[in-house]
């Protein structure tokens, strides 16, 4: 299931297209649970995320941890990528905020999710990294929502891997394979699929936001 929108139409205004884009994705949160969306963000949004991104030093990184709080800790036989967390004052990113906000007032305005927030974090993987199969909300334990993934990887070929699978309940055959290609963007429920990033052959780069439900507990 792929939403595709013709973004150049020159008979439709930018905020037409925009509401048509944001109506098409709550209207596929609310039948399936999930859209994959192509070329969705305007290429000098993308390219503008990308230089910088690839600009950040290596000490913005640090390595993904598991677990909530101060249970945390880094466990390479699970997950191996390099996280930097974003938030609107980091101004190649200020664009992308902007749209995940508006987003964020759809889905609302659409679905009533009383999505408060959100969270955004840049992560890297280097050859050789993967995340196992997870769940980024347990039910009534967490404040996270709704997920959103953009992938920022220009020239991806097959080759590369690092495609992010999703699977449904307990099932072991993932039912949506996504491909990691530069401007592809997944959104889902948070607590519905369980979800892993295969082995990367390549550098691989994401921006993945949570946006959360303010349900008096805390963030992780």
């Amino acid at each position: 299931m792929t939403a595709h929108l013709d973004l150049t139409s020159d008979s439709t205004s930018d905020s037409e297209l925009k509401d048509i884009l944001f109506a098409d994705i709550c209207d596929r949160l609310a039948t399936h649970g999930y859209v994959v969306l192509h070329n969705v963000l305007a290429q000098p949004m993308l390219q503008q995320l990308l230089d910088g991104i690839t600009g950040l030093a290596e000490e913005d990184f640090k390595s993904a941890a598991i677990g909530r709080q101060q249970d945390q800790q880094v466990v390479e036989s699970i997950r191996r990528d390099k996280i930097c967390w974003l938030n609107e004052s980091v101004e190649f990113a200020k664009a992308y905020f902007d749209w995940s906000e508006e987003l964020r007032l759809a889905v609302n305005r659409y679905l009533y999710l009383g999505l408060f927030d959100q969270e955004a974090m840049l992560a890297y993987y280097a050859p050789g990294a993967f995340y196992k199969r997870h769940l980024d909300a347990f039910r009534g334990q967490t404040n996270r929502k709704l997920t959103s993934i953009l992938y920022l990887n220009p020239d991806w070929q097959p080759s590369h891997g690092g495609e992010l699978l999703m699977y449904e309940g307990d099932e072991t055959t993932p039912f949506q394979v996504v491909e990691p290609r530069f401007g592809t963007m997944v959104i889902f429920l948070s607590e519905l699929f369980p979800h892993e990033v295969s082995l990367s052959h390549h550098d691989r780069y994401s921006l993945t936001s949570w946006y959360r439900i303010n349900d008096g507990m805390p963030g992780h």
